[in-house]
């Protein structure tokens, strides 16, 4: 319920339009969003890379309106890419993609062409040694996104996706990837989703997460344990005591955790960050404030002391 009434204000026009608007605000969105180009977003990968943590780096942006957008994104991608391996931090670290921002959205022949934009991607970044994630959206994409990770693993196997553990079809999509060299980050869910589809209970989404990483691992697959919650961090490290090293993985996102993520790779874990940057940055602060009353407690403070 917190998440979508503050996903539901953040919608509002004039509030993106107050929040985009404000110098205020950016002291606050630069806790979550390494920067705005790809210099920034290089910096924040040094200096993960000098305390043992990899990177998953999303240029933002989504729901693109018109194909040469779809192009531009691609294109910064591919900027990105040639900048972390003339950078020498190409090695362990990867891009995440959304599939709206390359025109999934655009029109009947939008998921081909998407796909396609995605496959051209794919092919630059392995060519660099730089792994891909293809993102999950809200649940009316699902079965699009797993259809091109088809196509996308069909010649790049490393492919990785994502799961929502919110979402009532998740345990099954689940049970469909795991299988040895299947990537899959797991995470909760942020988007705002009708109970028809997805768990309303924070405790049924939990558990559905355990669940889900249960049926990974067991199917040999490499989960990306992807959650802030303690509790689920424990529960993971319990799952993979006994299991060979480099069974999963965990992550967390810029700006939070940051010290739990150090003392898991201290413990021989092999860790993640999930670094945002560029200047279409709203939609995914928005949900970033959606997840946690903290993090909404530390917006409405800075605004105020400011």
């Amino acid at each position: 319920m917190f998440a979508q009434v503050v996903l539901g204000v953040a919608g509002a026009p004039r509030v993106r339009s107050l929040v985009t608007g404000s110098s205020l605000s950016r002291p606050v969105v630069r806790r979550f969003v390494a920067g705005e180009d790809v210099d920034s977003a290089l910096g924040a990968v040094r200096a993960l890379d000098a305390h043992g943590v990899r990177t998953t780096l999303d240029v933002l942006g989504e729901d693109v309106t018109r194909p040469e957008q779809a192009e531009e994104t691609v294109a910064a991608y591919r900027d990105l890419v040639a900048g972390l391996a003339a950078a020498g931090l190409a090695e362990g670290n990867e891009v995440s993609v959304k599939l709206s921002a390359l025109g999934q959205g655009l029109g009947p022949d939008g998921p081909a062409r998407a796909t396609e934009r995605a496959l051209a991607l794919a092919a630059h970044a392995y060519a660099h040694g730089v792994d891909v994630t293809l993102d999950m959206e809200d649940h009316t994409r699902v079965d699009l996104t797993l259809e091109a990770l088809r196509s996308l693993r069909a010649e790049f196997p490393r492919t990785g996706c994502v799961l929502q553990s919110m979402l009532h079809r998740t345990p099954g999509d689940a049970a469909d990837l795991a299988h040895p060299g299947s990537r899959v980050r797991l995470v909760k869910g942020a988007y705002a989703e009708p109970a028809e589809v997805a768990h309303p209970a924070k405790r049924d989404v939990d558990l559905a997460y355990v669940r889900c990483l249960r049926t990974l691992l067991d199917g040999g697959a490499y989960p990306m344990v992807a959650t802030h919650d303690l509790r689920i961090v424990r529960i993971a490290e319990e799952l993979l005591a006994g299991r060979a090293p480099g069974a999963a993985e965990f992550q967390m996102l810029y700006g939070i955790r940051a010290d739990e993520l150090r003392r898991l790779a201290a413990a021989g874990h092999v860790v993640r960050t999930y670094v945002p940057f560029g200047t279409d940055w709203y939609a995914y602060f928005s949900r970033r404030l959606a997840e946690r009353p903290a993090n909404l407690a530390f917006f409405a403070r800075s605004l105020v002391t400011a």
